[in-house]
Formats: C-alpha cells, structure tokens, sequence
C-alpha cells in the first residue's frame, strides 16, 4: 500500500536489478543488460515482472493483446489519487485511509492493470470494469481472482452501442471517478502509418487487436461520447477522466468541455523516460476544486484553455507569524465561517456569497439589533484555505498562499484573493 503519489519509476528501470529478483525477467534480458523492445514476449515479461516486484500482481496476458507499460499506467492512476485527494470534504488535500471509493474502468482490457494497480495502492478503493470483448474479459476475470480480488472487482462485458457509462446497468447510484485509456486512432490505415514514421517499436510491443487501437472518429469521438452521457450524469460521477494520446486531442476536448458550460476540470501531461508522452483530461459538476499542480498540469497548451488556477500568491513583508495573525483578523470581522490554526498557519473558510464586499457589509449593518431569522446551514457557494509560510531562501517576509477549495465562480475567488492583498498591505502601510 503506498499512501504517496508519487512514482517508484521517476528513475530509470534498473534492468539488471530486476533480473536479479525474477528469473523469468532475467531469461528475456540480453547479455549486454538490454531489453528488446522489438520482442512482444520480452516487453510481456518486463510487465509481468514489474507488477509482481513492485505490487506483489500476478497477471497473465495473451499474446494478441495489448500488453501495458506498467510506469504510464501508474501515473494515470497516481495522477486520479491526487484530484479525489484534493477534492474531499475533509478540505486537508491529503490521502484519507477511510474514505471508501469507488471506480469504474470503461475498456478493461485484458491485463486488468487499473483495477489492479488502484486497489494494490489503496486498501479502500473498489472498482467495476467494463470491456466489449469476451477474450479480454476471460483474462481479465482470470486476473482479479489470482490476486483474490473479487470482492473489489467487478467485471462486466458491454457491446459496442451500450453507454460508455452503464451506472444503472450496474445498480450504481453514486460513484468516485470513472477512467478510461481510449483507442487512439480513427482508421487502421492511421495505426499503420503511424506505426511505420516511428524509428522503433514503442515500449507496448505486444500486438493489441484492432477494437483496443481503433474506434470511429479516434479518441476524440470517443471522449466526446463520454462526454455527452456526463451532461446526463452530472454528479453522480464526482470526476470524470480519460488519458489520451495525441497532445492535439486536448484542447478538442478542453472546448468541447467549456461550450458545455463545465468550470471544474483538470489536465495533465503523463512524461515517462525521455520518449512515451500521454495526457489526461478530467471534469466535474461539482464544486471541490483540485490544487493547481494536479488540475494545471500540461506544458504547452494555451492559457485560455487552462483550468481557472486555484491558488493565490501573496508576498507579505510581515514575518509569518504577525502576517498569519492579521489574515485570522481580517477574516474574523467578516459574516463567514472561518477557522485559524496558529500552530500550523493554515486556515479554511467558508461563504455563502461576497461577504467582503460594500454591499454585503451595508445589509449585515442594517440587520443589526433587528430579529435576525435563523439560516438552516446556507449553502456554501465558496471555500477557501490560507496557508502562510516564511518567505523563500531566507529573506525576511512571508508568502501568503490562498487556495480556492470549493465553488464554480471565478470572480468571487478573485474578489476575495483581492480583498486579502489588499487589508494586508494596508496593515504594513499603517
């Protein structure tokens, strides 16, 4: 179990050190200590061996389908752990070991390596499985019942027409994310020609059949059905994701998104060795928003097309503990709920609307001394953490980070980021 999101592979596999602990691994490496790329059973056997070394996973694969590179899919599946991590009522942007989540894989595939690798890395995480073909879906059950996961797995084979999403299908009111690694490629004659401007084979040597590669339209079509079924969806889905392939399928999609009126979502970019590059996209209807590295992750793509970013610096020349203090005093005057923890500088707040503002301030005034009516819990259009440290390479001052943790309106966000530059530069000036 790793409660980190971090990656074991940042570094190089270490073919040799791999040989050493798994024999079958140490038959298909070379005498020079190098892996043939070119050899499907070679690259089966690294999968194979890593997931073992690695997971403590024991998988079997055909030989005619797709065989997947261990390091890219854990990014995917790290990069999945740290949006629902910053994305929790808990408001403490970290892993919570008791929080149950379920997710649903649509196009398993043979091997059953997001299922496999989430449920390895997160003792609570419970998957369902969707795949259109029988063979990948024999496999895949063989799988889950060699790790005896069947109690956290679920597998369900679907056609080709069926939704992409089949919550009822699976009596599924509510569930924590979906995911999804899309075939790429619009025709066949488009695999082929990209296959042949390649110098090498890629690291998935193993041959994958044609439903796995190619879909109607590329992965663009098909993450824009996806898409289409979230708007009927909505929240009962908290995130919504998909990897992609081709960097130019991002921006597509990030439009689409934002025509659809979609304020919460998230991209990244998957960069493993100095060669294989995927991206990902994920969106949400509701309003916990992810930190900026995880929701701003992709280098490259124009700003306008970037999630709104959710966090907000402000450089005090207050040391941090008088800059903490005077943050807990400006936000204690206001009509909002607001929670300092001096021992750690950090404080999360919460408003119904634009409390700060002349006219918020005018009304709260002009209710004073009369009988106020009792509010049953307002909901919460906006939440807020400020984190204040001391400032970088030892100059005097601080660094006042805001973080926006909830709600989808952007200028209520900057209103209130403004407001706090603002009252704290007046504190200095006085």
């Amino acid at each position: 179990m790793s409660t980190s999101n971090e990656s074991v592979y940042k570094d190089d596999i270490d073919f040799a050190a791999l040989a050493l602990t798994d024999a079958n691994f140490a038959k298909v490496l070379k005498s020079n200590g190098q892996l043939d790329f070119s050899n499907p059973e070679s690259v089966q056997q690294l999968t194979k061996s890593l997931l073992k070394r690695d997971f403590g996973l024991n998988i079997s694969l055909p030989p005619d389908r797709l065989c997947p590179p261990v390091p890219n899919r854990l990014n995917y599946i790290l990069w999945i752990q740290s949006i629902l991590d910053t994305t929790n009522d808990s408001y403490k942007d970290v892993y919570d070991p008791e929080r149950e989540v379920v997710g649903l894989d649509v196009g398993i595939g043979a091997s059953c390596i997001y299922p496999l690798l989430g449920c390895s890395q997160r003792p609570n995480w419970r998957f369902v499985g969707t795949d259109i073909d029988e063979k990948s879906l024999q496999f895949a059950r063989q799988n889950v019942q060699a790790n005896e996961l069947q109690n956290r797995i679920k597998l369900l084979q679907t056609q080709a027409t069926d939704p992409l999403l089949p919550l009822d299908r699976m009596k599924l009111e509510n569930i924590d994310f979906s995911m999804c690694n899309p075939p790429f490629y619009e025709s066949k004659a488009e695999m082929l020609t990209s296959a042949a401007s390649k110098q090498r084979p890629p690291f998935t040597a193993c041959t994958g059949s044609e439903n796995e590669m190619v879909t109607p339209g590329g992965e663009v079509a098909f993450v824009s059905r996806m898409i289409e079924e979230s708007l009927v969806l909505q929240d009962r889905v908290q995130w919504y994701t998909s990897m992609l392939g081709k960097f130019s399928s991002v921006a597509v999609l990030v439009q689409k998104l934002t025509d659809n009126r979609v304020d919460n979502y998230a991209v990244t970019e998957f960069v493993q060795g100095s060669k294989t590059r995927r991206w990902g996209i994920a969106w949400s209807f509701g309003d916990l928003r992810p930190v900026m590295s995880v929701a701003r992750g992709v280098s490259g793509l124009q700003k306008s097309l970037l999630p709104f970013p959710s966090e907000y610096l402000i450089v005090s020349s207050n040391d941090p503990v008088k800059a903490g203090q005077r943050v807990d005093e400006i936000l204690s005057q206001l009509h909002l709920q607001w929670m300092w923890k001096a021992s750690i500088s950090t404080g999360v707040g919460f408003s119904e609307k634009a409390v700060w503002s002349r006219a918020s301030r005018r009304q709260v005034a002009r209710k004073q001394g009369e009988a106020m009516e009792e509010d049953d819990d307002p909901e919460m259009a906006f939440g807020f953490k400020i984190h204040v440290v001391a400032a970088r390479g030892g100059e005097f001052g601080s660094r006042v980070t805001i973080r926006w943790l909830k709600g989808h309106d952007a200028v209520l966000f900057e209103s209130f980021c403004g407001m706090v530059k603002r009252k704290l530069e007046e504190s200095i000036n006085k």
